[in-house]
């Protein structure tokens, strides 16, 4: 028996949420923009190998890889309900860069444990799923963080609530909106983007933050495209990270300049993202970036729109 689940890249924070609102990305082209991981019948109770463009990135050894944490802490759940792990093989295709800012650890982990459950037969239900992916993203950055793990498993623009036995919530998204993400193949680790935020923030940037949050979940709501533009502004992450990314300004004014509705850093960083409602807009700037903002082999753009989907089982075989 054998599985294969992939779990799209997300783009965290959105400017205006941060640690709050999370989207994953399809890129129009048709192409996937994420991680697939092969679960199947094994000799011995857990392997694991890695292939795909950044597997050179991943630790050599496979109990430091967050995959052997999803099989231990699978394993854990499975056996609070009374059943055991199958011996299995897993095979990693690690196509997102580690520390990119478009929740490559989130993939690894929603695609394993994705894998992981309908190969023993599905028996942990959405919550508790996503609640376990939660953990294991914490074991890597620091803190139980959804902006990630949930529109990548859930799919959709997520409203992270984690409150009241609820961890997330879709929201309506602008069906119209392109958006172009890019990587420029350097790195800007998640636990480095937040040493550099400030321990306290004036009383100011909480309410600005907080207003404009609310006013974007109700212009989303409401359909009001131009009121939800407005608000994809930070006061909480950009001011800080900024200065982590070379080239950003000068990003934000040509995106500008090429039509952009509005533009930021994508999670910690250093991919950017921008938003545009024109298709040729997008592609231009595009290439813009390729040509501009890309520093080595590792780097590439993409026009995207929100993969409504989310993490899927998508056959046997890689």
């Amino acid at each position: 028996m054998s599985v294969v689940a992939y779990a799209p890249a997300s783009s965290a924070n959105l400017s205006v949420g941060f640690d709050a609102l999370g989207a994953a990305l399809a890129p129009i082209d048709g192409s996937l923009l994420g991680d697939r991981v092969l679960v199947e019948t094994g000799d011995s109770p857990f392997s694991l190998s890695a292939v795909g463009r950044y597997a050179h990135k991943l630790p050599d050894d496979p109990q430091k890889n967050i995959l052997y944490d999803c099989w231990t802490g699978y394993g854990e759940a499975l056996v609070a309900r009374g059943l055991s792990l199958k011996p299995l093989a897993m095979v990693l295709e690690k196509n997102l860069p580690v520390g990119s800012g478009l929740g490559s650890s989130s993939c690894s982990v929603v695609a394993a444990l994705v894998a992981l459950n309908e190969f023993h037969g599905a028996p942990l239900n959405e919550d508790e799923m996503l609640a376990l992916m939660g953990e294991m993203e914490g074991r890597i950055s620091g803190g139980v963080h959804y902006d990630n793990v949930a529109p990548c498993y859930l799919g959709g623009l997520q409203l992270i609530i984690d409150e009241a036995g609820v961890i997330s919530q879709g929201i309506p998204a602008f069906d119209e909106w392109y958006w172009v993400v890019c990587y420029p193949g350097t790195v800007v680790s998640t636990a480095a983007a937040r040493a550099i935020l400030p321990a306290q923030y004036r009383r100011q940037d909480c309410l600005t933050y907080g207003r404009r949050l609310a006013a974007f979940v109700h212009a989303s709501y409401t359909g009001q495209e131009s009121l939800a533009v407005v608000m994809l502004k930070d006061v909480i992450a950009e001011p800080y990270r900024a200065a982590l990314i070379d080239g950003f300004h000068q990003v934000r004014e040509q995106a500008a300049r090429s039509g952009a509705l509005a533009t930021g850093i994508s999670g910690s960083g250093p991919t950017v993202f921008s938003v545009l409602k024109d298709a040729a807009q997008a592609e231009r700037l595009k290439a813009w970036l390729e040509a501009n903002f890309i520093q080595n082999e590792d780097g590439f753009a993409r026009v995207c729109k929100i993969d409504m989907q989310g993490a899927r089982v998508t056959g046997k075989a890689l």
